[in-house]
Order: structure tokens, then C-alpha cells, then sequence
């Protein structure tokens, strides 16, 4: 019986067609999907001009259309950018890029990064709004290097393609670490022929100077660690005799190397050598130097030492000022001074805020500060050199940036919108009348005339470039960390060691 039924129903050919079909509905559809699935690339994008790189799941790339990177706070402004840029006419505008490590997962550098794109945004909302209607119009886009500015190379390969129509990237500004990598980039982006605007780089060596024009069409409206050291020297009328340098000894990061050798320069005569620690590779990373700054205080110490000159980034300086907190010799005073990286220690939650009451007292030459064009009690205005109702307008422009107030103490808001404020001013100049847009050569080229009248009136002071594209006798405000971890205003230091002239015109070197 079984046998007959086996021979009627399963080996008849109809239903040996039906068996193969059942088989390959059960075995073939999924083994298909699995062989698309394999062969497939896998959609990497995270946005229009943004993908994750393979091994990466940051969103590297370039976006104007609103996009934040995935990065929550950057949402609001990436959404003011993206509204602004929506309401521009195609053919009637220049980009301008800002370009930061967007995604990068430091604490510290994430909130530069959000006060650096909302002091973007508001110098664009005034050049497109507030600006007698002059052309071209900004489109601002967003260029993300990733953690470590590790994607330099792509993003910056993208911006480089960006100079034609419909895009005409005439600038780009941000490249705010002095670092290798952000070398590198200044060095192919200028090579490309991009006008490049430096917020906080400092190092001297991502400079040009004379006898040497290694990055032409580059322009920065900060002051070199040069600059700094030696407007730190004059305001601090610092005794060497009385003064000992703390350094990095990792070479390769631009900004902790110019810096040691500017200290360095202004300790000639000092009777200690240097008190040596090792960041780690990547110095956002806590590694081990807290050990040997504890080490370090010790030897402090002994020294007749008053003041101490730290060389080197945020991360480490946090934790030397957390060590010579503790010092055994607590009853003796001592200052720190140091480069502008000593912004970052207001907002960073591991700095002891009882170290500060230990007798110890923190300074460093920031690039910008709320309060130093404010007048105050036995604090006037100085006559040159900048002005209030530059600081004024920028605070204006600063509050459409975001629905909560932007926190200013940092100056990072402020020098980013001072870049954007010179990169439009050489756009601007730059274009014929009656262009629509100027050339990409010629906005490089406009740097030597940003002096004089010419000068621009920036947030943070005046920016009158040399013939190289530095800002000459720059502002720097000498800033104190407060017993509660707020950034205290002191006074502005002058390079020079007085302000400018009332004409801006950088003397002949040489």
C-alpha cells in the first residue's frame, strides 16, 4: 500500500516538478539572498559628501545641507548652516569650509568644535544678512577629518574637488590643531591653490616667514607660540633666575614643540634644565604622566623656582596642575604659565578646582576672551589694537547661533568667527565688480593687503597680516583660572610689548 502511494504521488513527473520547485524555493531563495548579501558592497554613507571609511564608523566627509556628523550637540548649528545654505542661489555664492574633527571623541575638543562651527555660522548669517548686500553670498559647509584628524587625506581631497561650479570653494578655514596631520593638510590644500584660514594653530613652524613660503594662500588670525611667549614675558616681567620649564618630550606635534623652544628662549640664563615627561601618541589620552608629574613636583620643590613655564597639551597640563596641587611644599606660591591650550581647562570636569586654592596660581595667553574689550574699573579699553564695538557686533551676530547663550570664555567662538570674518573679507576683495565670484588665485593672493585701512576688524582684535600672512602684534589676553575653574580676565599682553599703531602697518623685518 505504501509502496503505491510513494509511486503515485512522489514519483509521477508532475509532482516531481512541484518537489523541485518546493526545493528551490527552500534552498535557493536564501542561498540567493546570501550571495547578494556577500557580493553586495556594503552602503557606507551617512549623508550627501559623507561616508563611514572602512574600519571606521565616523562620518567622515563634507556636508552643507544640515547634517551634524552624529554628533548631538552639533545638531542646532549644523541645522541653522543647512537652513542658511538652502535660501542661496545657485551661481551667486562662494564656499567656505570649516574643517575640524568633527566626531572627535574628547571632551575637551568637542565643545572647541561646537563654539568653533557657532562662531562660524553667525560671521556667515551676517556676511549673507548684515553687509550692505554685498556679493558673493557664503555657503558654509562642514568638513569632518575624523578622530585625530586621521581622514585628513579624503576630506581634503574632497574640498580640493570642490573649486569648480557648482561649489567654488574659496576658503577654507578651522585646521585648528597644530599637528602633523593638520600639516599635512594645510600643506595640500594650499598646494591646490585653496586660500586657508588658521583659527588656533599656533605652532610656528605651520607658519610662513621669510625665506620661506612653504604654504602659500595660508593666513591665520592667532598669534604664534612665538608671539605668545613673548607677550606672557612682557606682561610677566617673569625672573628667570626664578623660573623653571616643564616639557614634553614627544617631538612630531607642532604646537608643544614651538612652544618649549619659544619658553626656552625667554629662560635664557635659567639655572635649571628642563623637568622632562612623555605624552602619550595620542596626547588626548591619559597614559601615565600623572605619575611622573608627581614625581616632578617633588623635584619642584627643591628648586628656588617661583614660576613654571608648561610646555605641552591640555590633557597633561590638567594633570600637573592637579599634581602641584598636592605638593609637599604647599606653602610656597607658585604660577604656571602656558600656551593657549590652557583654554580647555574651564570646561574639563577632571581638573581638582582645589589645587587652585593651594596657593597656586594658573595663566596662560588665550587667543580670545569675553572681556577683554570691555572696559572696567581701572581697565580702559587700550585706544588701538582692537575695539568694543567689534566685540559688541559679534555678540549681537553670536546669539543667533544657537537658543541657549554660547559660552564665550574659551574665545574659540570668537576666533572662529574672526577667521571667517578675514576669509570673507578676501573673497570680497578679491572679486571683480561686476564678477559674480572671484578666482581661486586670487583670493590666496589677498593676504598682503589685510593691514591699514584694509585691516580687519576682528572680535578678538585687530588682524593686520604681514606680508606672510601672520597677524602682526595680535591681541593676546592674559587669562587666570579661578578658584571655581572659571577664566578669569587679567589683561591684554602685546607681542611688541605696547599696542599696535593707530595705521597697522607691520614694520620691515630684516
Amino acid at each position: 500500500m505504501t509502496d503505491r502511494l510513494r509511486n503515485r504521488y512522489l514519483y509521477t513527473p508532475r509532482q516531481k516538478f512541484f518537489a523541485a520547485v518546493i526545493a528551490l524555493l527552500v534552498v535557493g531563495v536564501p542561498l540567493g539572498w546570501a550571495v547578494k548579501t556577500w557580493t553586495t558592497p556594503e552602503n557606507r554613507s551617512c549623508a550627501s559628501g559623507v561616508e563611514r571609511p572602512k574600519g571606521s564608523d565616523e562620518c567622515v566627509g563634507v556636508n552643507g545641507d544640515g547634517f551634524d556628523f552624529r554628533v548631538p550637540e552639533l545638531a542646532e548649528v549644523a541645522g541653522l548652516i543647512g537652513r542658511e545654505n538652502a535660501t542661496l542661489k545657485a551661481d551667486q555664492y562662494a564656499t567656505v569650509a570649516v574643517l575640524l574633527p568633527l566626531t572627535s571623541p574628547d571632551p575637551g575638543l568637542r565643545v572647541k568644535v561646537l563654539h568653533e562651527v557657532q562662531g562660524a555660522y553667525a560671521r556667515q548669517y551676517r556676511a549673507n544678512h548684515e553687509s550692505n548686500s554685498e556679493t558673493p553670498k557664503i555657503r558654509l559647509v562642514l568638513a569632518n577629518t575624523g578622530k585625530g584628524n586621521a581622514h585628513w587625506q579624503s576630506t581634503v581631497d574632497q574640498l580640493t574637488a570642490m573649486t569648480g561650479a557648482p561649489h567654488r570653494l574659496r576658503a577654507v578655514t578651522g585646521v585648528a590643531t597644530s599637528s602633523t596631520e593638520v600639516r599635512l593638510a594645510v600643506t595640500a590644500l594650499t598646494k591646490a591653490g585653496v586660500a586657508v584660514v588658521g583659527t588656533t594653530i599656533t605652532a610656528d613652524d605651520i607658519a610662513n616667514g621669510p625665506g620661506h613660503n612653504r604654504f602659500p594662500g595660508l593666513a591665520r588670525v592667532s598669534p604664534t607660540n612665538g608671539d605668545e611667549a613673548k607677550a606672557l614675558a612682557h606682561f610677566g616681567r617673569v625672573d628667570a633666575a626664578k623660573a623653571l620649564l616643564v616639557q614634553d618630550t614627544r617631538t612630531g606635534d607642532h604646537y608643544t614643540d614651538t612652544l618649549k623652544s619659544a619658553f626656552a628662549a625667554s629662560l635664557k640664563g635659567a639655572p635649571y634644565e628642563p623637568q622632562l615627561f612623555t605624552s602619550p601618541a595620542d596626547p588626548t589620552e591619559e597614559g601615565t604622566t600623572a605619575n611622573t608629574f608627581k614625581q616632578i613636583t617633588h623635584l619642584i620643590c627643591d628648586t628656588r623656582a617661583e614660576t613654571v613655564f608648561f610646555a605641552g597639551r591640555h590633557t597633561q597640563l590638567r594633570q600637573f596642575i592637579n599634581a602641584l596641587g598636592a605638593r609637599g611644599c604647599v606653602e610656597r606660591p607658585f604660577t604656571i604659565l602656558t600656551g593657549d591650550e590652557g583654554s580647555y581647562l574651564g570646561a574639563d570636569a577632571k581638573l581638582d578646582r582645589k589645587a587652585l586654592k593651594a596657593r597656586l596660581t594658573v595663566r596662560y595667553a588665550s587667543l580670545a576672551h569675553p572681556d577683554a574689550w570691555r572696559a572696567a574699573p581701572g581697565r580702559p579699553v587700550p585706544a588701538t589694537g582692537g575695539s568694543t564695538v567689534a566685540y559688541e557686533t559679534f555678540v549681537t551676530d553670536i546669539a543667533r547661533a544657537s537658543k541657549k547663550p554660547v559660552a564665550l570664555a574659551d574665545g574659540q567662538a570668537i576666533v572662529a568667527y574672526d577667521a571667517m570674518a578675514t576669509a570673507v573679507h578676501a573673497i570680497r576683495q578679491a572679486t571683480p565688480d561686476g564678477a559674480a565670484h572671484p578666482e581661486l588665485a586670487d583670493v590666496a593672493s589677498q593676504w598682503p593687503q589685510v593691514k591699514g585701512s584694509l585691516r580687519v576688524q576682528g572680535a578678538s582684535g585687530w588682524i593686520c597680516l604681514d606680508n606672510f600672512g601672520n597677524p602682526y602684534n595680535k591681541a593676546v589676553p592674559i587669562v587666570e583660572l579661578a578658584e571655581d575653574g572659571s577664566q578669569r580676565f587679567v589683561a591684554i599682553a602685546w607681542p611688541e610689548g605696547s599696542p599696535p599703531a593707530a595705521s597697522c602697518l607691520p614694520p620691515r623685518r630684516g
